[in-house]
């Protein structure tokens, strides 16, 4: 893996690493020649352990497969199995059983320990990515480094870039900014795990963070924690879900001299565009344009053809990845209203009130809307009249939850609010106030069953 004119810096929660470093030392304990040609399932519990690994074996072992910390165990051989990985990279972070039959185990981690020379390069390798579904077996999707990193030094520009996310290196956001950052020389903060959001911003401030990304999710919690003001960054990044327009808003007030920008990108079919405008949506303008990145609309779904499309399932019981004109259906809906598209929603998360469709989102892009409201979740509850009606969860300001006699005169009014900016089937039945919403060790808002 190239770097840029600059040495590379990660800084983990307990150590940094100049990847100059790696020039004549490993953090790997057998040594990277030892997988020369292999197919490693890498399955490291520590964030800067994992980056020095994908470091040190990209052309080196044939394949890197990027078992996400999430994987359940029942899933870990089916993983294993398909992608024929026959090497086991793990830490004192991870949990070494969960692969068995994975055949040889190296420890991985962040002391390194000196050697001759580097192994020798012996190909491009594979990087397989598992898809984030909320059910069943993952599927496992082909990249190169040339699909999940081509162009992105480029956009690192001239000046020195000190990079810090919130996601996890494993999935295809943390990945993404993990190689805007070595690809392109520069420095990245790294996420500790289990690591409270105040103690994260004060490590990404101590080391002068200036750029900065995660889920909308991610950033809600953030501007819930207090500690939003720790960082004064130029470019704050949201990505994995749909940005509305009151959390650009709320980080535009917080970090007023920094960019706010927010991309769409998935796993299979790679980064489509980033918009820089801190507005929610993005241009319609961009529908049906010729280039590297191409994008249009079927039945209100986005479709993308790109270089940076993943190359195929590696799964032989999943549909192909792309349709035969080379694009690839990601599954989300859109909305055009005037020059601008916005997302509403995925296919497979519609609730269903007595035959007319619903997407969650929509309906908390108009709760999250009242200044009063920090983040919100909007999910179905059964009905034996109409199937499902909507029933809301809401997370107060600091200030809006400690005085709990306006409590009653809120929940009237985001009602209201909905009635008046929503159809009356999407309106939420019952509106309850709770303290925190879960994520997903994605960073992704949790969307349970009715």
């Amino acid at each position: 893996m190239g770097a840029g004119a600059r040495d590379p810096v990660l800084y983990g929660a307990a150590a940094t690493v100049r990847l100059s470093e790696l020039a004549h030392a490993t953090s790997l304990s057998a040594g990277p020649e030892t997988v020369l040609g292999k197919t490693v399932l890498l399955m490291t519990g520590d964030a800067l352990a994992t980056a020095l690994a994908l470091v040190e074996l990209d052309g080196v072992a044939h394949r890197l497969v990027l078992a996400t910390p999430d994987l359940p165990p029942e899933h870990v051989e089916h993983v294993r199995k398909t992608a024929g990985a026959d090497t086991i990279v793990y830490d004192s972070a991870s949990d070494q059983s969960r692969a068995p039959g994975a055949g040889t185990a190296i420890l991985g981690g962040t002391a390194l320990k000196p050697i001759l020379g580097r192994a020798p390069v012996a190909d491009e390798s594979e990087w397989i990515l598992l898809t984030s579904g909320t059910t069943g077996a993952p599927k496992l999707v082909l990249h190169t480094l040339d699909s999940l990193g081509g162009g992105l030094a480029a956009r690192e520009g001239h000046e020195p870039r000190i990079w810090a996310t919130f996601y996890d290196l494993r999935r295809y956001g943390g990945l993404q900014i993990f190689l805007r950052a070595v690809l392109g020389g520069n420095a990245l903060v790294l996420p500790g795990g289990a690591e409270p959001i105040a103690e994260f911003l004060a490590r990404a401030a101590a080391h002068g963070v200036t750029h900065i990304s995660g889920t909308p999710s991610h950033w809600r919690k953030v501007l819930m924690s207090g500690a939003a003001r720790q960082i004064d960054p130029v470019y704050v990044r949201l990505s994995g879900e749909i940005a509305d327009q009151s959390l650009l808003d709320a980080l535009t007030a917080t970090y007023p001299r920094a960019t706010i920008a927010h991309a769409f990108a998935s796993t299979e079919a790679g980064l489509a565009f980033e918009v820089e405008d801190a507005r929610a949506g993005f241009p319609s303008a961009l529908l049906n344009q010729a280039g590297p990145v191409e994008l249009k609309v079927e039945h209100d779904t986005l479709f993308i053809r790109s270089p940076r499309t993943a190359t195929r399932y590696l799964d032989s019981d999943v549909a192909p990845l792309r349709a035969p004109d080379g694009y690839v259906d990601t599954g989300d809906l859109l909305e055009r209203r005037g020059d601008r598209c916005f997302f509403v929603g995925r296919g497979g998360g519609v609730i269903n009130v007595g035959g007319r469709k619903v997407y969650a989102e929509e309906v908390e892009a108009v709760i999250n809307g009242d200044s009063r409201v920090r983040m919100s979740r909007v999910r179905a509850r059964k009905s034996p009249i109409t199937g499902a009606v909507v029933v809301a969860e809401v997370v107060l300001t600091e200030r809006a939850a400690a005085d709990e006699s306006q409590h009653q005169s809120i929940r009237q009014a985001l009602i209201e609010r909905c009635r008046e900016r929503l159809q009356s089937h999407k309106v939420p039945t019952m509106l309850s106030f709770v303290a925190t919403l879960p994520l997903t060790p994605a960073g992704k808002l949790i969307r349970p069953d009715a």
